[in-house]
Parts: structure tokens; sequence; C-alpha cells
């Protein structure tokens, strides 16, 4: 008996050491607040995403989710503050394609995403929306097009090699028109241009701008998707109203510094996924011009790679230089 329980006792110490071996992370994260750094300025379709998925993150880790803004230098400021920190899971980023994708076709990074990222899963699909402001009196995009044949257009941006920027170039590419560009730190600072008569039109996220759609500040002429968006049921796809090859989104995913523990990494891609089987939550999403992703891990890295090569033949075409 007295062997017994001494090998009873042995295995109760050796499995307590086993739990005790297991990684800070595993057994209590989060233990302190999460920050999810947005890399635009607050107002615009990214900052919207976040806020949501944030408020939502925090009901499935049991703990406080913090947005902080970091924009400029083409949304690399935010990428690189969550590149360069520690791979514990307390600093996240929530990505688009213009950082992650488009990028590295235009600056030499001092952190190329595909390396010092961990992509843990996609959150959200969204199409853009053509709008246009007082200083330019067109009411479709076949006046749009044609005004753009005969004078400059001006259109605004969240930044250089964002999604809005990208998706215009595309736009003149597939038009045959030439474009002035105009890039901002995140849609908001552009919205509010395009409002005061600054510049002509935008390709934009739509949570950016659909109250000023729905209140007639702005006039929409088209949305980049392959459907239209219920929420603007009168408003044509851009490939319906004149390009018929044309479509374009912006996508929305949660990313964290290369190294982040397995553990980790899990636990976020499971409440991301939970957010996702959460009626209310997809409803948040639709609203801003959302659809749900399946994608994590690999799958999303797989995603991005083929996005960055879509996106790097557009920036060829266009022969884009950032000074």
């Amino acid at each position: 008996m007295l062997t017994l329980t001494r090998r009873l006792m042995l295995g109760v110490c050796a499995a307590t050491m086993t739990v005790a071996a297991l990684p800070v992370a595993a057994q209590d994260y989060p233990s302190r607040p999460v920050t999810l750094v947005v890399s635009y300025a607050a107002g615009g379709g990214t900052d919207a995403i976040a806020r949501v998925f944030a408020a939502r993150l925090e009901e499935s880790l049991g703990g406080r989710v913090i947005v902080e803004n970091r924009p400029g230098a083409a949304a690399n400021i935010g990428t690189d503050v969550v590149a360069s920190a520690d791979p514990d899971g307390y600093t996240l980023l929530i990505g688009n394609q213009g950082p992650m994708v488009v990028n590295p076709h235009i600056f030499d990074l001092r952190n190329d995403p595909a390396e010092a990222l961990d992509p843990i899963a996609m959150i959200a699909d969204a199409q853009l929306v053509v709008v246009t402001g007082p200083r330019l009196p067109v009411t479709s995009m076949a006046e749009l097009i044609e005004t753009g044949k005969t004078q400059e257009l001006v259109y605004g941006s969240a930044g250089n090699a964002s999604a809005s920027h990208v998706a215009t170039l595309l736009m003149g590419q597939e038009a045959g028109i030439d474009l002035k560009h105009v890039p901002y730190k995140g849609a908001g600072p552009a919205v509010n241009d395009l409002v005061g008569g600054h510049i002509d039109f935008m390709v934009t996220t739509v949570p950016s701008v659909i109250g000023l759609v729905q209140n007639g500040t702005l006039n929409a002429l088209a949305v980049t998707g392959t459907e239209r968006f219920a929420a603007l049921p009168d408003v044509p796809t851009v490939a319906e109203a004149g390009l018929p090859e044309y479509s374009a989104s912006a996508w929305y995913g949660l990313l964290g510094p290369k190294g982040l523990p397995d553990d980790v990494r899990a636990r976020l891609a499971d409440a991301t996924a939970e957010a996702l089987a959460d009626p209310s939550f997809v409803e948040s999403l639709q609203k801003d011009g959302g659809v749900p992703s399946q994608l994590v891990g690999t799958a999303f890295a797989d995603f991005m790679a083929s996005e960055r090569s879509r996106w790097g033949d557009v920036v060829e075409a266009a022969d884009i230089k950032v000074e």
C-alpha cells in the first residue's frame, strides 16, 4: 500500500510539474488589455470594422481590447508598430490589402508583412463605392468616365496603396482615363475634403460614406463588387455601369507579430470564428458592407499571396512612384 501511495504521489507531482511547465500564455491569456492597431485615421472603413470587431473580441476573450489608430506613411507606421512588438498576443493588427499586399510593390519597407507578421484569420471582405461630391456634378459612371476623357479628374484615397487607391487605379486603367491622386491618412479626412469640394470623387469603403449618401450629401455612382449592395439597392455595380470586367473590394484580417505562440494564435482564431458565428456581429459587418470570411491561418496567408500578385500587376501598369 505504501508503494502504491508513493507512486500515486509521484504521478500527481509529475502532472503538477507538467502544468507548471506550460507557457504562461496558455494559462491566462489575456491577463491584460489587448491593443488592436489600425493603420488609418478614425472614421474610415478599416476603423469602423476594427471597432465592431474589438467589441465582439472582448466578449470571446474575456478581456479588454483597445483600438489604437496609428496612421501615416501609407499605413506603414501602424504595420511596423505591430511587426516590431513582442509576439505575445497583446499587440495585434487589423490589416487590409494596402499595407499587406500593395505596399511591398511600392515602398522599400522596413518590415515586409509576409515575413514579419503572422496571419491569424481574415474577418471580412467588403465592396467599395464610387462617390462624387459637390465639385463634380455627374450622376452616373458613364458621365464620370466621359468627363475623365475631357478633363483631369482629382480623386482622394485613404492613402497611397490603400484599397481605395488601387481600386481607383484599376478603374482608370479599364476606363482608359488618367486620374490625379491625392492621398490622405485615412478615408475620414479624404471624405471631409470630398464633401468640401476640394476633390472630385472617391472610391471608398461603404461605412465611411453611406450616411452621407443616404442623406444626399454625396452621390453614389456604383459599387465595386460583383453584386449590388443591399443598403444601396438602386446603385449599380461598376460592371453593370460600363466596365464589365471590373471588380474590387477591401478586406480586413487579424494579424500579429511573427512568432506568436501556437496556443495564443489558436485562441485568437477561435475567438474570431466565434465572432463570425454570432448573428448580431455578422449583421453589424453587413451594415458596414462586410461579408464574413472563413479564411484562417495558412488559408489566409495563401489568399494574401494571391492578392499580392494581382495588385502588383495593377501597380506595375500604373508605374506608381511614391516620393
